[in-house]
């Protein structure tokens, strides 16, 4: 694993926006950046990275069926016990899931460590599954790099086809796409998605979460009054559980994407259950809720989270039982989880994360961020890569 300095394409923001990546440069700062790339070895990203992923996220199915089973588990999880019968019969019907993201660290030697679940709502996507690739095609046509090189990348291909199963599923030909609004990079990975929905022959509408009404009937309606009854929403279920709206979710009768059940995956307590029902797999690092650690943490480093958080927010370090805040923000209310530390690898000064893509239960791909801190932040960078 190298993290190789590469020519830029001419006028590739030009490119960009011609293309729909609005977000390629955000409040001034670059988030694409084309200045390098991250190159592997087909044995790394088989072996070290696609492998684990598929066992990682088994595991983590096995975690799924022990929580909506177990009243402690649902607990916590925080699951609201409203909604404790919406995410059980979520997960007894199958309800069909689209994509997820593991993050892991990685510096180019195994086993890969597993630092979280991005199964709810993960961005990135569009970079992710077209935008690098075009990188590639371009930069190989161009003679930037060599003939051989390739990319760990069947993202696209598998999401246009999990759509079209999606549908035979549910028997369906239309759905609604949802985001918050003012997020250009939320919008952008839902029109991207729309766009692969397109490609898998649904009709689809588009409608911003602030927007989504409940009829009198209790069913969810877009601004034009026409019911919801599929839809894929880039909003977190621990949200959707906790908001006035979420006392009609069992009864509006809607197949949601992602499903209920997939509040569980994104769930930082699912940390502390994957170790305890796999102790010492080679992919995992300790794991434990913070207020059963107290005795653990006074040795060596861990890392604090909040069992509900995103964009690396509140972050806190704890070294021989000192705390020290990485990060602020507004999360950390329903409690914490500590995770052993495991370092991202430093290459030129960037602490460099992967994110390990998943289409239903198949590995799909890999993303390369990085950050001169230490922490990964919705506007850490983003670089492509190539397998060589």
């Amino acid at each position: 694993m190298f993290r190789m300095p590469c020519q830029a394409r001419k006028n590739w923001q030009q490119l960009a926006n011609e293309f729909g990546f609005h977000f390629h440069t955000m409040y001034g700062e670059p988030y694409w950046d084309e200045s390098a790339y991250y190159q592997f070895t087909l044995e790394q990203i088989e072996n070290d990275l696609e492998d684990p992923t598929a066992e990682l996220h088994q595991m983590c199915l096995a975690a799924v069926d022990k929580v909506v089973n177990d009243e402690k588990w649902l607990k916590l999880f925080c699951i609201p016990q409203a909604h404790w019968s919406l995410v059980k019969t979520s997960w007894e019907n199958r309800d069909p899931s689209l994509y997820s993201r593991l993050d892991l660290v990685y510096n180019g030697k195994g086993p890969a460590k597993f630092l979280e679940n991005n199964a709810d709502t993960p961005t990135s996507l569009y970079e992710s599954g077209f935008w690098q690739w075009l990188w590639l095609e371009q930069q190989v046509n161009a003679g930037v790099l060599p003939r051989n090189a390739d990319q760990f990348n069947s993202l696209q291909e598998k999401l246009v086809h999990r759509l079209v199963e999606i549908g035979q599923h549910y028997g369906i030909n239309q759905m609604h796409f949802a985001c918050c609004k003012d997020t250009v990079e939320d919008r952008g990975t839902v029109q991207y998605l729309q766009d692969c929905a397109t490609e898998a022959g649904i009709k689809n509408d588009f409608v911003f979460i602030e927007d989504v009404g409940i009829a009198d009937t209790g069913v969810f309606t877009d601004l034009t009054d026409a019911p919801i009854t599929d839809c894929f929403k880039l909003y977190p279920w621990e949200f959707m559980l906790r908001e006035d709206f979420g006392e009609y979710l069992d009864d509006a009768q809607v197949n949601w994407i992602e499903p209920p059940w997939k509040s569980i995956l994104s769930n930082k307590a699912l940390l502390v259950l994957l170790w305890e029902m796999f102790p010492h797999h080679p992919n995992l690092l300790p794991a434990y809720f913070a207020q059963d650690a107290r005795n653990k943490v006074t040795q060596g480093k861990w890392i604090k989270k909040p069992i509900f958080s995103r964009e690396g927010a509140n972050i806190s370090s704890i070294e021989r039982g000192h705390e020290s805040n990485l990060s602020p923000g507004p999360y950390g209310e329903e409690g914490f989880v500590v995770q052993a530390l495991a370092p991202l690898p430093v290459f030129d000064g960037n602490h460099t994360l992967i994110g390990s893509w998943l289409v239903d239960d198949m590995p799909a791909g890999i993303s390369v961020r990085e950050d001169s801190s230490a922490i990964t932040q919705d506007l850490s960078r983003y670089l492509p890569h190539v397998i060589i």
